[in-house]
């Protein structure tokens, strides 16, 4: 996979890509990031990038000129199959399930959003997605684009030691994940649960399953209404 992160501050993005999974990754060469300043695509002196709204508000906004250049680069003048993603709170809410459609995808473009929004006519010109990541206001779009990155590289193939761990996480269901024990088997008198001490696999999957539907009832029920729906559906 090449993912692509179009960005007004690179230097936000770049020391997360070192570490940690991500940065396993990279060295192993699963996945490819490449971070693109979006001033590279500025025609005056200035390198501009944003400018005031027509119709007058608060606010500046992403200009369409250099993100439209940057976007036919970085698509082989608009040929390439690419899956484009602009950061934005007004986007679709980000899922699990929609971090493992994007996981598919061989060619991924992050254009980070920034000040109060983006020329909209740039959605005219490319199949731009929205994506949001809650209902809450970040100063841009690059802590965004890292959890979607970070997201997505975790289940590409061999970017962690056991892939069945990634697809036993919390939303791939719509259940939350239950809760977890090691060593030691005592600590300050709280004990783990004596279950998960039997070795009788069936029996503490059978529990494992019961306490996912019980933390997801009473931490999520939005969530636990869709598991119902679908169990029910079967």
């Amino acid at each position: 996979m090449i993912i692509d992160v179009v960005t007004a501050f690179p230097a936000i993005v770049k020391p997360a890509l070192n570490e940690s999974i991500i940065g396993r990754a990279l060295q192993q060469q699963i996945v490819t990031v490449r971070i693109h300043d979006l001033r590279q695509w500025t025609s005056d002196k200035h390198k501009t990038i944003d400018d005031t709204p027509y119709g007058g508000g608060a606010g500046m906004i992403l200009k369409v000129e250099p993100l439209y250049r940057c976007l036919m680069d970085l698509t082989d003048n608009g040929t390439s199959k690419t899956r484009i993603i602009l950061t934005s709170p007004r986007g679709q809410l980000l899922n699990q399930s929609s971090v493992t459609r994007l996981s598919l995808v061989d060619h991924l473009i992050l254009v980070c959003g920034r000040y109060k929004g983006v020329d909209q006519r740039i959605t005219k010109l490319f199949d731009i997605h929205e994506v949001s990541i809650g209902d809450y206001i970040l100063s841009g779009g690059e802590l965004a684009a890292l959890v979607i990155i970070d997201a997505v590289v975790r289940l590409l193939p061999g970017a962690i030691g056991d892939i069945n761990s990634a697809w036993s996480d919390s939303f791939n269901d719509y259940l939350l994940d239950c809760d977890y024990y090691t060593r030691p088997e005592i600590f300050r008198d709280h004990c783990v649960p004596k279950i998960l001490l039997s070795g009788n696999h069936e029996k503490i999957s059978q529990w494992r399953q019961k306490e996912r539907e019980k933390i997801t009832k009473e931490n999520r029920p939005d969530l636990y209404k869709k598991y119902l729906q679908k169990i029910n559906q079967k």
